[in-house]
């Protein structure tokens, strides 16, 4: 299939029904600490493709879910076809004809392409057994539709990123669908891929299905959209023909927020280079990253979900080795190749999911914060209770650790207080580069404050620190340099004192490879 335009409209793009085949009103959804949708309003029309954007966190991941059925609504209601539901689930969404397309394969990579396409929905003889006659024929309806190039006998792990995708929307056109969701739906697949995904879409509009298009890519929006809606911290900031928007105009609607002066960091003196990065890759992660980190200085990394900020921070932690680069500390090359040996030069990470991977949540405050020296605080491999108890005792009065006690579990702290356990046992091993993976994510507004003046002080007294967050206002608060990265490469290097969200957006969303000229 090759990339087209649609003749008689402008970019393929067809009159719009005035009926909107989907309604959702007033959608709201809390979370512990976290508001993720406040009252949005989403409509849909019937062969229409509508492109949802906005910041990571924005809440267009959550809208979906309630759409899918997967997440339950607080408040609001959902209207298909008529019908009018307060919640859906999986099952109901499947009836009404709801498809969803997840940026992760929704498929069983042991069995057939054919298997997967039915699993769920088998058709019955008798109600008991499979009617394989029946199956065979609408595969191959469904192949010769899609234009499909493989067999529906080969095996899903075998099957290359863009034919899996394709796979998931045969499944999802076996059901009959009415609605299609597609999130990042071209985050792994080559330019000439995305081309004949969008023909296929273009296809798939001309029939009658609707589609949500959910994207941070702003090429493919003003490419393939009818109209696009802005979600921003939970809530609708616009809904606009793609013909009445620019990228800018986008970009500045998903950014809309103002950084307090205030909060910048003001003139801050760096010291001589701690840290240099030349080449680093892993395949599959991130391509020939390179930088300098100085003593005393806070470097941003920004970028969309998938551009690698986390891979890169892992990578240096020894979590990850990398295929190609170098690492120097001090000028010393470095080859770290775990995390032990990590901590061992003074590298400590914050993950981002603290929960999971920075604590033992089921263990006291004190021994997670002397997790990484406990044979600093053993002799003859038993713990000395008493140092144990005076370092996290200093630790905790240094940090301002909210806890009733030292033998307090740490799972039964707040966000905030959980975060400053996991900074207080990378400064009980005397690290000296600290690598912050969105440290605020989760916490409340006054925890995040008090975590900015503790990053600030540690920087302060000489760490350094690499920090990544999709908190733009954030990074611009706290940086001193922010390096941004798209689709595991860099793409620019800004001075945070002179930049703003607008620029690094525009950075964030670009392709470091060539603009697609088969769906532009």
């Amino acid at each position: 299939m090759q990339a087209s335009t649609d003749a008689g409209n402008e970019g393929g793009r067809e009159h719009i029904p005035s009926v909107p085949l989907l309604r959702m009103r007033g959608i709201t959804k809390t979370f512990p600490g976290v508001k993720a949708l406040q009252s949005v309003d989403f409509e849909l029309m019937r062969g229409e493709i509508h492109c949802l954007i906005g910041e990571n966190g924005a809440g267009k991941s959550t809208l979906m879910r309630v759409l899918a059925g997967a997440q339950r609504p607080d408040a609001g209601e959902i209207e298909i076809g008529g019908e009018v539901f307060s919640a859906l689930s999986p099952t109901l969404g499947h009836r009404l004809g709801i498809g969803m397309i997840y940026q992760e394969a929704d498929l069983v990579p042991t069995l057939s392409a054919g298997d997967n396409i039915f699993l769920g929905h088998e058709p019955v003889a008798g109600g008991t057994l499979l009617r394989k006659r029946a199956m065979q024929a609408e595969l191959q309806r469904l192949f010769a539709d899609l234009n499909l190039k493989f067999s529906p006998d080969t095996i899903v792990r075998d099957l290359a990123p863009a034919q899996r995708q394709l796979v998931q929307i045969a499944k999802s056109l076996s059901r009959r669908i009415r609605v299609l969701v597609l999130d990042e739906p071209t985050a792994a697949l080559t330019d000439n891929e995305i081309g004949y995904l969008f023909d296929l879409l273009k296809d798939l509009k001309r029939r009658g299905i609707g589609m949500v298009y959910v994207s941070h890519r702003l090429n493919e929006v003003m490419s393939i959209a009818d109209r696009v809606t802005v979600l921003r911290d939970g809530r609708h900031v616009q809904t606009r023909p793609v013909s009445e928007v620019t990228k800018e105009s986008l970009i500045e609607a998903m950014v809309g927020r103002h950084v307090d002066a205030e909060m910048r960091t003001a003139g801050r003196s760096t010291g001589d280079v701690v840290l240099s990065v030349r080449g680093l890759s892993v395949k599959g992660q991130f391509d020939d990253i390179g930088f300098d980190l100085h003593r005393g200085e806070i470097l941003g990394l920004a970028g969309l979900v998938g551009a690698g900020r986390s891979e890169v921070l892992e990578c240096l932690f020894g979590v990850t080795p990398p295929d190609a680069g170098s690492v120097t500390l001090d000028g010393r090359a470095l080859r770290l190749k775990s995390p032990v040996e990590a901590i061992g030069h003074g590298f400590g990470l914050v993950p981002e999911e603290r929960r999971e991977s920075g604590l033992v949540l089921g263990r006291p405050v004190a021994e997670n914060i002397a997790f990484p020296v406990l044979g600093r605080l053993s002799r003859a491999s038993i713990v000395s209770r008493r140092k144990l108890d005076a370092l996290a005792s200093g630790l905790v009065e240094r940090l301002s650790i909210k806890t009733p006690s030292l033998r307090q579990l740490v799972r039964t702290l707040s966000g905030g207080n959980q975060q400053k356990v996991v900074i207080g046992k990378w400064l009980a091993a005397d690290t000296r580069i600290l690598l912050l993976d969105e440290p605020t994510r989760g916490i409340d507004v006054n925890a995040k404050f008090e975590l900015y003046q503790l990053i600030r002080d540690l920087v302060g007294r000489g760490m350094s620190v690499v920090m990544a967050s999709s908190d733009l206002p954030e990074l611009l608060a706290l940086s001193d340099r922010i390096l941004v990265m798209a689709e595991g490469r860099l793409v620019a290097e800004l001075d945070a004192a002179s930049t703003g969200q607008v620029e690094i957006m525009r950075h964030a969303v670009a392709r470091p490879r060539a603009v697609l000229d088969a769906v532009a």
